[in-house]
């Protein structure tokens, strides 16, 4: 009998595996990035900027927590946009030493252009990611489904 914190050659495997699938999918991410003219973490910005929930403010905090970087780095990323003109920066309006970000009409057309790019690659690369996923879940002894579901009311 294996104890919990013992690893079997088909856990590595497993992990390996999501790994492998993710950084595929991360590689095409980044590449398409570079082929719009941006880097990829200009991209990741611009996308935490479009897709931030509705009861978040996308502050350069807030930024730098879901691109899990530096606050100085994250400013850093918004100057060279606001610089090409893909995202403006203004003051928060009841707390003025807050820096909250938007997306310029520019920046809202080439994210668009890039997601349904990554929208399409997910078709392909999607179902290979979901069961990488599902046995790795499956190997640390838990449903996929109970990971999902914990994702699904986790909030960033």
């Amino acid at each position: 009998m294996t104890r919990n914190d013992d690893i079997q050659q088909t856990d590595y495997q497993a992990l390996a595996e999501f790994r492998y699938k993710i950084r595929r999918f991360l590689r095409f991410s980044e590449r398409a990035a570079r082929a719009a003219g941006v880097e990829p973490q200009q991209h990741q910005l611009m996308l935490a900027v479009k897709g931030i929930p509705e009861d978040t403010q996308a502050t350069i905090s807030e930024l730098a927590e879901r691109l899990q970087i530096q606050h100085h780095s994250t400013v850093e990323l918004v100057d060279r946009l606001v610089n090409r003109g893909l995202v403006t920066r203004k003051r928060g309006s009841e707390d003025r030493r807050q820096v909250l970000v938007q997306l310029t009409a520019k920046g809202e057309r080439l994210l668009r252009d890039l997601s349904l790019h990554h929208r399409e690659e997910l078709k392909t690369a999607g179902p290979d990611l979901v069961a990488a996923l599902k046995t790795l879940m499956a190997s640390l002894g838990r449903p996929a489904k109970a990971a999902k579901k914990g994702s699904a009311t986790r909030k960033g």
